[in-house]
């Protein structure tokens, strides 16, 4: 989950993002090994620090959807599940291991698509039944579903977020440190987010429709080559994130297979 558009200066967004792309991810645990053949043989970008916003509804209508709504650097970013795609067939033995350790997700920078998706998904959720009171910069918010997230912190947003009562329940600092790959495509970064969290992650970009296994097996050999080794899901920043500070629906995300 939740980590979509890449925020390196250096990279840039306009290079590494259309408006409309999936991203095959996977996380991993960076040792001094790992770094030391990260620092070898891939070529350093440059740091970044970046804050991310995360909104909902007071119900996380999104997020229970595998929705993830952010705000990096004043931009409004979106990640959903990608539909199956072309080269996405069904693997077996190592090959199926090693895709299972990778996250596809469609990412949305354009604002048209942002709207549409989120209308998509709130369409039968009826807001207008769902109460939040306002108090200075924090929400009070009902809690039908049993969450158990009597507060949220967050702040309105103008215009299109408030009338969809999206509310920010995250924020927090990452400082990036992004690498370039010997093989085309392949962009690594090392991320470390200001709760103390470090995670790795491996990424390639395709269109929309794009080959998924083309960028599986690339990110299969890069892994390879840094010494990742393991069988296991590393979790995300907003994954320890939400385990931290919302506990209950982290709990829901899990139950329901999301993270």
């Amino acid at each position: 989950m939740l980590d979509f558009q890449k925020g390196s200066g250096l990279v840039g967004d306009a290079i590494r993002h259309s408006m409309m792309s999936v991203e095959v991810e996977r996380k991993f645990v960076c040792n001094a090994n790992s770094l030391k053949t990260l620092e070898e043989i891939g070529v350093c970008a440059g740091q970044d620090q970046f804050q991310d916003r995360y909104f909902d509804t007071p119900q996380f209508d999104l997020t229970l959807r595998d929705v993830w709504l952010r705000q990096r650097k004043g931009r409004w970013e979106l990640k959903c599940p990608a539909a199956t795609l072309r080269g996405a067939q069904e693997t077996r033995g190592e090959r199926a291991e090693a895709a299972g350790l990778c996250t596809r997700y469609k990412e949305m920078t354009d604002a048209a698509d942002i709207h549409r998706k989120l209308r998509e998904v709130l369409k039968d959720v009826g807001e207008k039944d769902k109460l939040a009171t306002s108090e200075c910069c924090h929400q009070k918010l009902t809690d039908p579903r049993g969450l158990g997230n009597a507060e949220m912190k967050c702040a309105l947003e103008e215009g299109w977020a408030t009338d969809m009562n999206l509310l920010c329940f995250a924020e927090f600092t990452t400082v990036r440190r992004t690498f370039i790959w010997e093989e085309d495509g392949v962009h690594i970064d090392l991320d470390e987010a200001d709760f103390g969290y470090r995670v790795g992650e491996i990424e390639v970009l395709i269109p929309e429709g794009g080959d998924v296994q083309a960028a599986l097996d690339k990110i299969e050999r890069t892994a390879k080559k840094l010494g990742v080794t393991g069988d296991q899901v590393v979790d995300g920043k907003m994954s320890v994130y939400l385990q931290r500070n919302y506990p209950a629906h982290y709990a829901r995300l899990l139950s329901q297979h999301i993270l």
